[in-house]
């Protein structure tokens, strides 16, 4: 057996996931894991289908076994996105890689990517420049391409190449046996919502597609295709903006102290957040929030995690079981294998898995409570307790 882990969201699963998977089995692989992210994805946002039905497709498409993210590491800042990922695979014990598109498609040159991360992350020079006003991103790039040139300065422009590097940093700080591989990501960037290249459309292309009305039938699997039509048929396809007076109800709920406590709030982002509760749309929160020294994916962030109570004390944990959404026979192998070799308990049922410890309890709560929020982003409103009650997905 050679296991490979994929980390996805999948929001949609289209032409270019296909594409990855084929390569990644083409590369040795005999059994796919992946970690996905649930309802809500790291750009701030909730995913366009539930998560239940994009791990189904996920077997459905090629992979084997499909883990999910917790929702207080999907909506996490890269590096913290990452590393609860590999966790995940390293606390299997059986995973041999770590598959991963990026726009170099280099290994040697991302390894290097990730040292000069780890030398300038948190240095003072980067604090320097935050205080300048810089964003994180802004600040690594400008000190890369000053020490070490544009070669090494261009891995920090692709977006999957960041995190490439952060995949290649959690490796390395958790001590995971794991080898990464990369591929070349093919078509557009993954957040170009506008052009689409040799048949393949990056996720966001395709949702403005959806949302707009346009035929995508040719970037994403047929099966794909299908589930979003039902989804839309049933009113189950969900929009963020959908939850705009809930976002509105828990900013005016809430004091200066209780944000402070959110994740990737500092340097008195807290007070800035407060003073626009006064706002009447999201939009005009976003607005008065956002500077030059947040991009508009962290302050989305920190609202989501507002509004799922989710704190940064939560952070401070890694994922304390490895909840199972979707599998088929060679994920049963992959479990069969695991056995004795896993470090976390890893299960079907988020009942039992809430019953481990309190930490355990609190994820749980965490991510049925968020569920049941997403469920009233879908036009047609779901019921509540879905996480207790739908049940894994065993894929022929």
């Amino acid at each position: 057996m050679k296991i490979s882990g994929i980390i996805c969201e999948y929001n949609p699963l289209h032409n270019g996931h296909i594409h990855h998977i084929e390569e990644t089995r083409k590369n040795g692989a005999t059994h796919i894991v992946g970690i996905m992210s649930g309802n809500y994805v790291q750009r701030g946002d909730v995913a366009i289908l539930n998560k239940f039905d994009r791990a189904k497709l996920a077997v459905k498409s090629g992979v084997d076994l499909v883990v999910e993210l917790p929702a207080p590491y999907c909506l996490a800042t890269a590096e913290k996105y990452a590393r609860g990922a590999v966790f995940l695979l390293k606390s299997l014990g059986v995973v041999d890689e770590l598959s991963f598109g990026s726009e170099c498609g280099d290994i040697g040159m991302l390894r290097r990517g990730a040292a000069v991360a780890d030398e300038f992350s948190n240095s003072k020079e980067v604090i320097d420049m935050l205080e300048e006003g810089k964003t994180y991103p802004a600040a690594i790039y400008e000190l890369t391409k000053k020490k070490y040139g544009d070669a090494v300065s261009s891995l920090f422009e692709g977006p999957n190449n960041e995190l490439a590097i952060e995949y290649i940093r959690a490796i390395n700080h958790l001590e995971a046996k794991i080898d990464p591989f990369t591929i070349v990501r093919l078509g557009n960037e993954h957040d170009a919502a506008d052009s689409i290249i040799d048949g393949y459309a990056s996720a966001s292309a395709i949702r403005k597609s959806i949302f707009e009305g346009k035929d995508f039938t040719d970037k994403a699997p047929e099966e794909t295709c299908k589930a979003i039509f039902e989804s839309l048929k049933s009113g189950k396809i969900s929009r963020g903006e959908t939850l705009e007076r809930l976002f509105l109800y828990k900013l005016r709920s809430m004091s200066v102290e209780d944000i402070a406590k959110l994740p990737d709030v500092a340097q008195g982002l807290e007070h800035r957040i407060y003073e626009a509760r006064d706002c009447t749309s999201m939009a005009d929160v976003l607005k008065k929030v956002k500077t030059k020294r947040y991009t508009m994916a962290r302050i989305r962030r920190i609202f989501f995690n507002m509004l799922l109570g989710i704190t940064a004390e939560d952070l401070n944990f890694y994922p304390p079981y490895g909840r199972i959404l979707a599998t088929n026979e060679r994920g049963f192998e992959i479990l069969s294998e695991a056995k004795g070799k896993a470090v976390i308990p890893f299960g079907t049922s988020l009942a039992k898995l809430s019953a481990i410890d309190e930490v355990s309890a609190r994820y749980a709560k965490i991510e049925s409570d968020s569920t049941d929020i997403y469920s009233l982003s879908c036009k047609k409103v779901q019921s509540a307790g879905l996480d207790y009650r739908t049940k894994v997905s065993i894929v022929d």
